[in-house]
């Protein structure tokens, strides 16, 4: 077991994607994905005063999250374009779905960092130049409601 007063550090390159029904079973992992950036979350600050009190009080208020973005080189899958073609079309598609921080090994499962409620809410098409010789990277970008890690 290791030493509770040492830390371990984590390469950020080695993560999986879950994301719910995206390839048709309950949670399945995703995989190629270049970068997942945005699990973020901000609580507004509400000032408040009492009484005659000289000082300002703060207290937390309402907590957003941000939008995650996903990036991945572009592939000819259609799992995570179906699902953003149908909320264009009015579809209420809400899922969940993590992404799993992996140990050194790159198989041991080091922290999850779950969203709930999630659809995608753009989508961006790699730009394509005939002069260009990198790789295709399409974007992808989730509202989720709630982010945490378990």
């Amino acid at each position: 077991m290791a030493d509770k007063g040492t830390e371990t550090l984590y390469a950020a390159f080695n993560f999986h994607l879950e994301i719910e029904g995206v390839t048709g079973d309950a949670k399945q992992i995703v995989g190629g994905f270049k970068s997942v950036s945005g699990m973020d979350s901000t609580t507004e600050v509400i000032e408040f005063k009492q009484g005659n009190d000289v000082r300002v009080r703060k207290k937390p208020g309402r907590t957003t999250y941000s939008n995650i973005v996903l990036e991945r080189g572009y592939t000819a899958t259609d799992d995570l374009w179906d699902w953003r073609k149908a909320i264009e079309e009015g579809e209420i598609d809400r899922r969940s779905g993590a992404v799993i921080i992996l140990d050194h090994d790159g198989v041991t499962e080091a922290a999850r960092y779950e969203f709930f409620n999630a659809w995608p809410c753009k989508w961006n098409v790699p730009d394509f130049a005939g002069d260009q010789s990198g790789m295709a990277i399409e974007k992808i970008e989730l509202a989720v409601e709630q982010v945490k890690r378990s």
